[in-house]
């Protein structure tokens, strides 16, 4: 019976699907055909998809995240000091205003090593209260009065100290006393014999940026005539970047320092009755309670608040309407400011 049109197509199609039947099944056993299709929850090479990798807890970013606390080391910033050593390794560094109109640095490490940090100098009331947030961090400074090493016992540091770890300690003979301490992180943590306990976050990291924000192009925190600190959006760079005045911030290597984020807590300032050596009373820094906020992240600035209720919660960063102000993945500057002066910002 001869076969209609529609019969001949079948009969076709059906010819040709045995021929690639059997074209597969020759290019399998000779090991030249195409891959099998991918299966669900396979890559292309047939191994199970990758989960994304793991998050640094105080950066956000992604990466190998070593399995270790906080280590926080109390680094001066007199002009006398700089240009420092091994900042800009740091995942996050807080600066506090001290005696005579000076500041100084808390410089937290824990997703990166430095093998030179300093000058390192001696602890204040406000370190204390600074690293409570931070679990049980290792503390490296060079010493403090009776009353700031009671309170940074009463943190629960693991406390590793000049006088306690002077092993960790280096002092450079190419610097002048008393601003040629210096340590790495390396040493710091073998002296502290500290094998894991990473910390859990203190902010929050998106990509996006916040809303409300607006364009800045820097911003002007004076401290004091040593400390006139100007963060300026690098937009190249995509970091903020440091100038005391018109002078950059350099560090050793010839480094200038940088952030993605640059956090500023309007603050209370306190004199509780301690003095230093020259008998100049010292400031602490109020960090309980809660104030207003500036976050600088992508060359755009969130106005907001800080909170925090108690000493033994962490601070909040949040718009006016309580929400979340998230940061950008990286590094980060907080800047204890005082409440009393101005924030300067422009394009």
């Amino acid at each position: 019976m001869a076969l209609t049109k529609r019969g001949k197509i079948a009969v076709w199609i059906g010819g040709a699907a045995a021929g690639i039947v059997a074209l597969s099944a020759v290019l399998a056993l000779t090991g030249t055909g195409p891959a099998p299709l991918q299966k669900l929850g396979q890559t292309i090479t047939g191994h199970k998809a990758s989960s994304p990798p793991p998050t640094a807890p105080l950066t956000g970013l992604q990466h190998h995240v070593k399995d270790r606390p906080v280590l926080a080391i109390k680094v001066e910033n007199l002009p006398e000091a700089r240009p420092q050593a091994g900042i800009n390794k740091a995942d996050i560094v807080y600066e506090e205003p001290v005696e005579g109109g000076i500041t100084r640095f808390i410089v937290l490490f824990q997703s990166q090593d430095s093998s030179r940090v300093g000058p390192v100098r001696s602890a204040r009331l406000t370190d204390a209260g600074i690293l409570d947030q931070y679990g049980h961090p290792v503390f490296g400074y060079a010493g403090g009065v009776p009353s700031v090493m009671h309170a940074v016992d009463a943190a629960g540091v693991k406390d590793e100290n000049y006088d306690v770890a002077a092993g960790a300690y280096t002092r450079d003979p190419n610097r002048a006393a008393p601003h040629n301490l210096y340590t790495s992180t390396q040493a710091l943590y073998r002296a502290a014999h500290e094998k894991g306990g990473k910390p859990a976050p203190v902010f929050t990291y998106d990509t996006s940026i916040p809303h409300p924000s607006r364009k800045v192009g820097f911003a002007h925190l004076d401290y004091s005539y040593s400390s006139d600190v100007y963060w300026r959006w690098n937009a190249k760079k995509q970091v903020w970047l440091r100038f005391h005045g018109t002078v950059p911030h350099m560090l050793e290597g010839n480094v200038q320092v940088s952030a993605k984020n640059v956090v500023v807590q309007m603050v209370k300032i306190i004199y509780p009755g301690q003095v230093d050596v020259l008998g100049n009373p010292s400031p602490e820094a109020m960090t309980v309670g809660t104030g207003k906020a500036y976050v600088f992240r992508n060359g755009r600035m969130v106005v907001g608040k800080w909170v925090r209720p108690n000493k033994s919660d962490v601070t909040k960063f949040e718009t006016k309407s309580g929400q979340v102000i998230a940061l950008t993945p990286g590094n980060t500057w907080v800047e204890l400011f005082p409440q009393n002066l101005k924030v300067e910002t422009g394009k």
